[in-house]
């Protein structure tokens, strides 16, 4: 005899179901934007029964789609019951060159640098109120300090970070501290908005930025900024160490092949004007 399942079983199978569908879902509906925005992205102007064949969609989702992007500004309707992409898809991506041409000219130097140290060298950038790390070498010691490419730390306790505070308009260092919630990570960490504006003058008069134990004990960073071609410091390269290998030359000899690394990565970005540093 067939069992047939009570109330609440039913109930709390739904609810066990719910998200997985409701994520699914969600899957479904992104692979049909990004698959319109491709066929649209190769036939220019293209109408509702056209695409709704390609893609295999009903029409009626295929219309609710493209009002949708129509709305937000990524595709535009025509005459005919047509529809095209705007620019603005080509804006997206054009903030994303800068730093995909960063990268790749960074990299050769950022190598060099691991090579002579065998330490970890980081190229990080501004995000909202944080760096961002967009590249990574790591050290060739099995004792080492790693950051995931796409991760975050703060401003105000990184060597890269206050490099960035150090170059960008005072105004704007201001502002992107005053938006931070500062929390001591080690006895050195600055934690106020004075501390650290009060530190930037003397990072960019001796041209690179130190962090000494300030956000992680028993780590030691240095940092340089990397410009583009209008002088903006777009990033700063670094690198890392635990303090067992700190030594008499290290800040000198480090310090200074990230000089050069960031003076060599600057002037293929267009910049011909790199600081020189004082140790």
């Amino acid at each position: 005899m067939r069992r047939t399942p009570s109330a609440a079983k039913r109930a709390a199978t739904r609810r066990a179901v719910g998200p997985a569908v409701k994520q699914t879902d969600s899957v479904a509906a992104v692979m049909k934007v990004f698959g319109l925005l491709q066929c649209l992205g190769e036939g220019g102007s293209v109408g509702i029964t056209e695409l709704s064949q390609r893609l295999l969609m009903s029409k009626s989702t295929v219309h609710r789609l493209l009002q949708t992007m129509r709305e937000m500004g990524f595709v535009r309707q025509e005459e005919g019951e047509k529809y095209s992409l705007t620019i603005k898809l080509f804006e997206l991506g054009s903030k994303a060159l800068p730093n995909l041409n960063l990268v790749r000219t960074a990299d050769l130097q950022m190598r060099i640098v691991a090579s002579q140290t065998r330490e970890t060298v980081h190229l990080g950038a501004r995000g909202d109120d944080c760096i961002v790390y967009l590249h990574t070498i790591s050290s060739a010691y099995s004792l080492r300090m790693e950051c995931i490419v796409g991760s975050n730390n703060p401003l105000y306790s990184t060597a890269i970070g206050k490099t960035l505070l150090a170059w960008a308009p005072e105004e704007d260092a201001r502002a992107a501290l005053s938006r931070i919630e500062f929390k001591r990570r080690t006895k050195n960490t600055l934690v106020t908005v004075e501390s650290v504006m009060a530190a930037l003058p003397q990072i960019r008069a001796q041209g690179f930025s130190e962090d000494i134990e300030e956000q992680e004990e028993g780590l030691r960073c240095f940092a340089v900024p990397v410009f583009d071609h209008t002088g903006n410091a777009l990033a700063a390269m670094s690198t890392s160490f635990p303090l067992t290998r700190f030594g008499p030359d290290t800040r000198a000899r480090y310090v200074g092949l990230l000089n050069h690394a960031a003076r060599v990565t600057s002037e293929q970005l267009g910049f011909r004007d790199y600081p020189a540093i004082k140790l």
